[in-house]
Parts: structure tokens; sequence; C-alpha cells
């Protein structure tokens, strides 16, 4: 259907191909090949992060011409608009991991820019790395515009040279970096690790933070139930994104709830839930306030934390467990996960999707689960879920722990300190620190580094080496999904805030208390000499950072508000059209 076919619809794209004064737009319309009837159908923006700057993205292009195929037979005319991705892979353990975060509200905003500069009538949007999935949610519920999202897929496993067969991901060669180090593993070993772990395109396979997230874009309502868990390469992924991309164009031409109708506080615990019963990435404790916040709702860390609480894990990925997201694909995907939650009461079934059917609707038919993979909800792994918020006087906003597969959740041991994280990556590679530890990295939140780098360079090392379970690690920087261990991170406030991690010095005594009825953690010390120690602190020098880091360390907001860069949703001027 056109526009011209449906006299009743008013297209916000109109605005910039309607009357005389709009004759240079429609030229520059017609010179991307459109002709009368294309000009006059609702303009959708097709947003995708591919390209070759990650095995994540590399596909994503083909597949959005599936959905701008959909998109033109929905009766819409398709634009495809390509955004900036940074790769979480290619950034590890060096100074360029400070535009990882950072690379999520670069999304956001490109989408904005798109959309309200062009009066786009819909988003489509395909993601596939780590900050690539909530930088373009949340760019679809700042503009509230018909939208629909796709999680790209993941890769396939690679397997083990030799005839074991066993699977592999990228984080068994970061682990196999450690275990060189430690003399447990030859570079030859490396090597063949290294070209056997990601045979595909594709995110990485585990329940690390893309895949994470694509189950939250499902939980939330903003992508279709089933979609996530599709390997990349799968030829499936063709029609799947067609029938979205036509399902989309039915929320164009009619009348079914915008992004911030269905982003809301119930959608919100929803999205928690799925986290906390597949054991997945602590990132997403970031994100889904960070999307909240484009909603205009306040919902931060202590909201996620109530969720995680109350929800099981059910689900057995990796890194704390044994499957990847290819198995769950083969059990039925994330609606096998979403339905056995639901039914046991964990979800809000009343919960709109982008269809304009309820949660509950749209899960009915999805599969049960096989027991192995993802077991019922009655009968989960944990009834605690698999992360958890810890508190005390060392966190008091915060922080953040992955418990799933942990076979230690208390630990008491000194303080070792270090300000950065290279000085923790120096000490960590020539073994100098010992059993019992806290490895304590500081000074890398979201303003202080700014950027607020991942650590999983450090924790893969660390199990390499075979500490893993023998030391703990506390930092106001991020982790990736694929840490796994006694690794707590997000402490907040940041010690570029004057947070009490400031005050930490090297023999401290910290404890830590992962268990349900405690999660604390705390360092033995009184307030008042925290305090003391606080106010006797050398500040840290002002560095001169120009561009990006400037702007994001001067905007950003501490880690447990999501550690957005802006004030909240607004009604903009073309929010009222």
């Amino acid at each position: 259907m056109s526009n011209t076919e449906d006299p009743k619809k008013k297209f916000r794209s109109a605005t910039i191909y309607e009357g005389t004064i709009r004759a240079t737009t429609r030229s520059f319309l017609h010179a991307l090949g459109q002709d009368d009837e294309d000009i006059a159908r609702p303009h959708v923006g097709v947003f995708h992060t591919g390209g070759e700057m990650s095995p994540c993205n590399m596909n994503l292009r083909e597949q959005a011409q599936h959905a701008k195929t959909g998109i033109y037979a929905g009766g819409g005319t398709p634009h495809e608009c390509p955004v900036v991705s940074v790769s979480d892979g290619l950034t590890m353990a060096h100074s360029g991991m400070r535009f990882s975060l950072i690379s999520r509200e670069l999304i956001a905003d490109s989408v904005e820019a798109s959309v309200r500069g062009h009066q786009w009538d819909g988003i489509f949007g395909i993601g596939a790395c780590d900050k690539n999935l909530p930088g373009l949610m949340m760019g679809m519920v700042r503009c509230n515009v018909p939208s629909v999202f796709v999680h790209g897929g993941s890769a396939l496993p690679g397997q083990t040279p030799g005839v074991d067969g066993r699977d592999l991901n990228v984080v068994d060669t970061y682990e196999t970096i450690g275990k060189v180090l430690a003399g447990n593993a030859t570079t030859d070993e490396l090597e063949a690790m290294s070209r056997a772990c990601l045979p595909t395109a594709g995110a990485c396979a585990g329940q690390f933070t893309a895949n994470t997230m694509g189950m939250v874009s499902e939980a939330l309502g903003l992508a279709p139930i089933g979609s996530s868990m599709v390997p990349a390469v799968f030829s499936e992924r063709a029609p799947l994104m067609r029938r979205a991309a036509k399902t989309l164009m039915k929320a164009v031409m009619g009348d079914s709830p915008l992004p911030r109708d269905i982003v809301t506080r119930k959608a919100l615990e929803n999205a928690c839930a799925v986290v906390s019963a597949t054991g997945g990435s602590t990132n997403a404790a970031l994100h889904i306030p960070a999307i909240a916040h484009e909603a205009g709702i306040k919902f931060h860390l202590d909201d996620v934390a109530e969720v995680f609480a109350r929800t099981p894990l059910i689900a057995d990925l990796r890194p704390g467990g044994q499957y990847l997201a290819r198995d769950v694909f083969y059990i039925g995907g994330a609606g096998v996960i979403l339905r056995t939650l639901l039914e046991q009461g964990f979800l809000h079934g009343d919960a709109l999707t982008f269809t304009g059917r309820t949660l509950a609707e749209e899960v009915a038919d999805a599969a049960m689960p096989d027991g192995r993979v993802v077991r019922k909800a009655g009968d989960p792994i944990t009834r605690d879920g698999g992360l958890a918020v810890l508190k005390g006087n060392l966190c008091p906003d915060g922080a953040l722990l992955k418990v799933a597969g942990l076979k230690t959740l208390v630990h008491r041991g000194p303080a070792r300190v270090f300000d950065s994280e290279e000085e923790a990556q120096t000490a960590v590679q020539n073994r100098l620190y010992q059993s019992g530890d806290v490895i304590v990295i500081r000074n890398e939140g979201p303003k202080g580094s700014p950027g607020m780098r991942e650590m999983l360079g450090i924790t893969a090392l660390l199990y390499g080496q075979g500490m893993g379970d023998k030391v703990a690690l506390l930092t106001d920087g991020r982790f990736s999904g694929a840490t796994r261990g006694l690794c707590i991170g997000y402490a907040g406030p940041e010690a570029a805030d004057g947070g009490p991690i400031a005050a930490l010095r090297d023999g401290d005594m910290v404890s830590i208390d992962a268990r349900p009825a405690s999660l604390s953690i705390s360092v033995e010390l009184g307030a008042e000499e925290i305090a003391l120690r606080l106010s006797a602190r050398t500040a840290k020098p002002a560095t001169h950072l120009g561009g990006l880091l400037e702007k994001y360390a001067l905007t950003v907001r501490p880690s447990h508000q999501g550690a957005v860069t802006h004030s909240g949703n607004v009604v903009w001027l073309r929010d009222l059209s």
C-alpha cells in the first residue's frame, strides 16, 4: 500500500517532499532511483552496523538487503543507513577499549540524527556486536517512531584441533594466552586455537553481551520472538528479516504501539529477568537502564537488582555453563526461556510487543524446555539467578557480579591495588600477585577512564594461569559478558567521583559475600578512616583529552544510572506531528 492509496494516513516523511518548496528534495529522491510512487510511500531507515570492523558486523549489510526487500514488499521505501561500530574484540586490552562503550552513544545519536533529520517514518535496526544492540534500541526509543530490532546472530563455534571435537569460542583463546604465560600451553597450541575458535561471521558464540542483549530485545518487545538465537550464517535469516520488515510496515501503516509504549517498567523487568535466567552479561545492567532513560523511565541498578534477586537461573550457557547460542536455537530459541519464565510467574505477560500483541500471546506457541540447555523455571539450576548486585562500604551505589557457575561465593583477602588496567595487566602477566588477593583496578569508570574499559583480557589470563577461582577482582570499570570468576565490576561511585574504591591501599582486607542472603562487599576500615583517606587523596593530574573522549567525560553519568550522556527523554518537535 502506498501513501497515495491510503489518504487517511499522513506520514511524517511527507515533510521532506510535499509542495513546491520541496522540489529540490524530490530531485534528491529521484536521484536515489525513486519514482513518484516510491516517494509517496512511507520512508523507513534500515540502520545496521555492517562492515569489516569485526566478524560480528561482517554480514549485516547482506541481512539488511533482505530487510529492505521486506519493507518494499510491505508498501514502504527503504533507506539503508549504516552507522559506526567499534569492535570489542579488536579493542581488548589496550587504550582503544575506551571507545567501545562510547560507541553505544554514537550509534544512538546517529539514529536520532538520521531519523529526525530525514523524517523517516520507521526504523529497522540490525546489530550484532556488544554496543550495537543497545545503541540501536536506545535510538529507536529516543525517536519513538514504529521500530523493529533484529540481532544479526551469533557465530558458530569452532572445534579444538585434533580429534576430541570440543566446541570452541574466542574466550578459549583468551584463556589459552594465560596458559602460555603460566607455562601450561605452547605458543603453537595457542596459534592453533586462535585460528579455530571463530570460524564464521557473527557475534561471539556464548551468552556474552551481544547474545544477552539479543534476548533482551525479545523480552522488551522490540524484536520478533525467536529471532535472536538464529546463527548469523544460517539461511533462515533471510526470510526472518523479510517477515520482520513486513510486520514493521503494518505498524507504520496502522496504529501499532510505538517504542515508548512498548518499553515500560514491566518490559524492563522482563528484560532483567531473561538476563538473570540465562546467566547473561553484567553489561546488561548498564544497557537496560540506558534504554529506560530514553523512555523517560528512572530504572537504575537498584531496580535491576530486585529482578535479578527473584529470577532463577534456568539456562546452562557459557561462560558459567556448558552451551552456546547455537544450542538455544536448536531447542527453539529465546522463546523457550521466555515461555517457561512466564508460566512460572517471572514475567509480565501483558507487556506489549512491536507486533501490537502481548508478550504472552507472542510466546504461547514457543517450545518447552529441553531439560538440558534450558530447564523449567520450577526446576532451576539455582533459584537466585545468574547475576547479583553487591553493596557495602566499598560500593554504596552497587557493583555487579556474575554468580552463574561460581564455585566460591565468599572471599576475604588483602587488596592488591592498581591505578589502571595497564598496571594490573603487567602484574598479572608476570604473576606479581598471590593466591587469596583481591586485585583492585580503579580509575577505569565512565568518567575516570574515560570510557569504562572492560577487563576480559585480565580475567581470562587469571583463568589461564589456573588462578581464576583463587583470587577476586574488583574494578570501577566493566567486564565482558565472557568474564567468569569472582570478578566484581561497575563499582560505584567510581574513583573519579571520590568513591571509596579510591581510598583502598595495598593490604587492606576486603570481604566479599555473594550468597543471596548477604550480597555484600566491604573493606575492613571505619567510615572515618575512609573519609580521611579520601580527603587526603591527591587529585589525578588533569589530562587534555580533546575530541570524543573529552566530550564524553564532560557529559557521562554514573554507571548505576546506565552511563548515559544526556538528560533523558524529551518531547521533540516532530513527536508532536
